[in-house]
């Protein structure tokens, strides 16, 4: 008897990837323009959907890269695998020549599924040196005051998500918290069944029609407050006298898979001036800008996008030890 034939849906996934395999390869054929290091073309690897943000945001940014080089050039975008970046991430990290010839878009949640040890992550960005960002501010609400005595009910849309920086963030407060899981956050504050929950970008408006107020946000690797906001304490300024264990470091590691849109990072080992040229084209990008950025996001450059990465992917000790709390707490490990 036969092998079955593949699904529709699989033929055109299998498609999809080789063609952005065969995208990244034969970018090695493509002479730089003479005289500037630049690229004639170059690509921009994007996780999908198509009409996804992280798709929008890739296209706005290779114009805006692609003008903004010393000498005018291609950037093309192509989109592949769903919203976490992990597919895209993969077949950046597996098939792209160190040339500065193609970039990758790297959500947070790309770099969460690497810091839980999800199986399916097989890359290191570590050593990708970055481009700029698209940040938004991040900040645990809750009604009444953080320091109540009282338990505390914490909405979490599931176990392996972000927000469960907030939870860890809590107990090394050491106020006393119990998970609840819920689909929809808002909807269990707003009906009662939570007391606090993690809010990001725009949804940080809506904390005082849900009742909550804003206790604090999530700083970076560097212990600052968020610059979106500079009047609200930040993890560092709560934890009075912050243990200097992994778990620190781990809390802003989740939560910086949060606040990271997008990262647009070249691959590991590229050339100081490749690097150069892009975040050169990057600059301009930001002198030039005049639209505002969506509502309850920041563009940053290559320092904070870089000192971002890092946040994201903490040393390996850190990561065990959020892999350790992860299953002690909530009794979840990754697939």
């Amino acid at each position: 008897m036969g092998r079955p034939n593949p699904t529709r849906r699989a033929l055109a996934r299998g498609v999809a990837q080789g063609s952005a395999g065969l995208a990244l390869l034969s970018l090695g054929a493509r002479p730089a323009l003479a005289g500037t290091g630049v690229p004639e073309a170059a690509l921009l690897l994007a996780p999908g959907p198509e009409d996804g943000p992280s798709a929008r945001f890739a296209h706005e940014a290779a114009a805006a890269l692609a003008r903004g080089l010393v000498q005018a050039a291609a950037l093309r975008v192509t989109v592949l695998g769903g919203p976490d970046g992990v597919t895209a991430a993969n077949r950046f990290a597996a098939s792209t020549p160190a040339d500065g010839r193609a970039l990758l878009l790297l959500p947070g949640l790309a770099a969460l599924a690497h810091l839980l040890g999800d199986s399916r992550a097989r890359f290191e960005p570590r050593h990708w040196p970055a481009v700029c960002g698209s940040l938004q501010a991040v900040a645990l609400a809750g009604r009444g005051a953080l320091a109540d005595a009282a338990p505390l009910r914490l909405a979490l849309p599931a176990p392996g998500v972000p927000e469960a920086a907030g939870l860890l963030a809590l107990d090394l407060i050491g106020r006393r918290t119990v998970p609840v899981f819920a689909a929809s956050p808002e909807a269990a504050v707003a009906g009662g069944a939570a007391d606090a929950m993690v809010l990001a970008g725009p949804a940080l408006a809506r904390a005082g029609t849900l009742g909550l107020t804003p206790w604090f946000s999530f700083d970076g690797s560097a212990g600052a407050r968020d610059p979106a906001m500079p009047e609200l304490p930040c993890l560092a300024d709560v934890l009075h006298d912050p243990p200097q264990n992994e778990l620190v470091e781990a809390a802003r590691a989740a939560a910086a898979a949060l606040r990271t849109r997008a990262l647009l990072v070249l691959p590991s080992l590229t050339s100081a001036n490749a690097v150069a040229l892009w975040r050169g084209a990057a600059q301009r990008w930001a002198e030039g800008e005049v639209a505002a950025p969506d509502p309850g996001t920041r563009r940053v450059g290559a320092a904070e996008a870089a000192a971002t990465l890092a946040t994201l992917c903490p040393s390996p000790a850190v990561a065990l030890a959020y892999r350790e709390w992860v299953l002690r707490r909530l009794s979840w490990r990754a697939g």
